[in-house]
């Protein structure tokens, strides 16, 4: 693609004049000029160039926030066990689940797609194959994930009827005086964007049910196993919050005080894990799944100690 500098243009920012040029946004050509994508009168050029009429301006084609994406290298997604029906997976934090508004990096989908091709037929929305359920950008641990349609449809029902077992570890601040119990709060969305309400029985909002059992008092901080009945977005974390006790590493749902101490502690994930997982196969065999606390995890309880 080659343009010749007019005197309408002469005097403008080449990043400036080529958002005008080109269909993409300005974000997207300063990372052309920035690869060296980007030439005037032959010689690659620095987005602060100011053009002078006749100047000549040739690009190569700059390539689009998916396609940028798409030559990203895949995630490492370690498979815990891989069947002809579903593939049990670790997911890592920091990856997403699947695709979603605002965010472009490559996802689970991405890497269930080309591991198992086939996949992209299990299930009835094409953006998330074989997903039946959900763990937060942030959170790492166990995922069932169907190869199927039959395989999926067993699964979606049992995550129906509440016949999978959730259960994760997690780090909260504060003490728990309480040995064990039942956090009930309905949820609903927030009017804070991106953000779940807890609200207490008889106001608004959807049912959620989440059970936990005291493991370990540290000062300060408690950890705790979880037990999730229903999955509701953000049901472990508003609960937790919503407590009294949010999550270790939970900017969204923590306090000013407890925001401060997550930049101490610098985790850059939330202290929240699956790591136990139980369902029906095809076959009506039980299947569970184990899994210990990620280094990362066991290191914020070593300095806490």
């Amino acid at each position: 693609m080659k343009f010749i500098i007019d005197s309408a243009l002469a005097g403008q920012r080449l990043d400036v004049a080529l958002s005008g040029l080109v269909p993409e946004p300005r974000s997207q050509t300063q990372k052309g000029i920035k690869a060296g994508r980007v030439k005037v009168n032959q010689k690659i050029a620095k987005a602060n160039y100011r053009l002078r009429a006749g100047d000549t301006v040739q690009l190569e084609p700059l390539l689009s926030q998916r396609a940028l994406r798409r030559q990203a290298p895949l995630p490492e997604v370690a498979v815990i066990k891989d069947t002809a029906d579903y593939v049990v997976i670790n997911k890592p934090a920091g990856l997403l689940v699947h695709p979603a508004r605002g965010h472009n990096e490559l996802t689970l989908v991405d890497w269930l797609l080309k591991h198992y091709p086939k996949i992209k037929t299990a299930g009835d929305d094409p953006t998330r194959p074989g997903i039946v359920h959900r763990l937060d950008r942030d959170v790492s641990g166990l995922m069932v994930v169907a190869k199927t349609l039959a395989s999926w449809q067993n699964l979606k029902q049992q995550f129906q009827e509440r016949a999978v077992v959730k259960e994760y570890q997690a780090l909260v601040y504060g003490a728990i005086n309480n040995d064990s119990g039942e956090i009930n709060f309905l949820l609903a969305r927030s009017a804070q964007g991106g953000k779940m309400a807890a609200r207490p029985l008889g106001q608004t909002g959807k049912a959620a049910l989440t059970e936990y059992r005291v493991t370990k008092h540290f000062i300060n901080y408690t950890q705790l196993k979880l037990l999730i009945k229903t999955g509701r977005t953000h049901q472990i974390r508003a609960h937790l919050a919503a407590f009294g006790h949010p999550l270790l590493g939970d900017n969204l749902y923590g306090t000013k005080v407890t925001r401060a101490a997550n930049k101490k502690f610098n985790l850059g994930r939330i202290w929240l894990a699956a790591t136990r997982l139980a369902f029906t196969d095809l076959a009506g065999e039980k299947q569970e799944f184990k899994i210990g606390l990620p280094p990362e995890l066991k290191k914020v309880l070593e300095k806490i100690k």
